[in-house]
């Protein structure tokens, strides 16, 4: 009950006063202050290229030490609601994209009245928990779960397609939310700790973590690294062109220089007599 009451702070916090809701972006990791409770990360891509197949979002998780969502509870689902109402506020640029979480299911039982039952958390959790949108899960070939997250959207006959669950083909592309067990302090070098130091945060139980700055930034610059060197050769031949020409303009030969010099002063001399 403590942690259904907790998690459910944690949601009040996101949107009450604001406290939060500039804070909670994409790529950052979202935990519990006192160390007890999960962490969070919603990963959103504004570009369609960029996001990911189930597969590919269940093995960025792993590789930072987490897993794809799992909810417990409606309490958790309330919490991860609030996080994305925050992430997509007016002014993000953030919109219509659904979420891979961890539900997931084998091919086995293709029966419509068996399909239900044979969905499993990829972390291993044993929660029987569930938000499907009216009519889901449609199995079929559609064996893995995407929470919906489509703002723009016209409503369907379950209301609008926000937050609820839907299944889809694995190798479908979504954004994702991964989820961390507690943890004490930042340990990836880039990452950034925040507490709620707001005076109106009576329950200071909050903290958000900027992840993955670091890891990040390694796929913007490796694919730039050919024009970077493309951009240092023009630089350089253009740096060699330059000063060669400065150097022909100033060099004359001794003779020249002399001469000129010899006849200046002789014509002088002959004033002055």
């Amino acid at each position: 009950m403590s942690r259904v009451v907790s998690l459910l702070l944690g949601a009040a916090l996101l949107c009450g006063h604001g406290a939060f809701c500039r804070r909670v972006v994409s790529g950052q990791k979202v935990c519990f202050a006192d160390y007890q409770h999960p962490c969070y990360k919603l990963a959103y891509f504004q570009e369609l290229s960029s996001r990911v197949s189930f597969q590919e979002a269940r093995l960025a998780c792993e590789s930072e030490g987490g897993a794809l969502l799992s909810l417990e509870n409606a309490a958790e689902q309330k919490l991860i609601e609030s996080m994305l109402q925050n992430l997509t506020k007016p002014g993000t640029g953030i919109s219509d994209g659904d979420f891979w979480i961890g539900l997931w299911r084998s091919g086995e039982g293709q029966a419509s009245g068996a399909c239900p039952d044979l969905y499993r958390w990829s972390d291993g959790s044993s929660s029987q928990y569930r938000n499907w949108y009216a009519d889901e899960p449609s199995c079929g070939s559609e064996k893995c779960v995407v929470m919906y997250h489509q703002p723009t959207a016209n409503p369907g006959l379950g209301g609008p397609y926000l937050y609820q669950w839907n299944d889809d083909r694995c190798n479908m592309k979504h954004n994702y939310i991964c989820k961390y067990e507690p943890e004490i302090k930042p340990t990836t070098p880039g990452e950034k700790t925040y507490f709620t130091n707001q005076p109106e945060d009576t329950h200071q139980n909050l903290v958000v973590t900027e992840a993955g700055i670091i890891p990040n930034l390694i796929y913007v610059v490796i694919p730039t690294i050919p024009l970077l060197l493309l951009i240092l050769v023009a630089f350089g031949t253009c740096c060699f062109q330059m000063l060669h020409k400065s150097k022909g303009r100033t060099k004359t030969s001794p003779n020249q220089s002399t001469l000129w010099i010899s006849k200046s002063t002789r014509k002088e001399s002959g004033m002055e007599v």
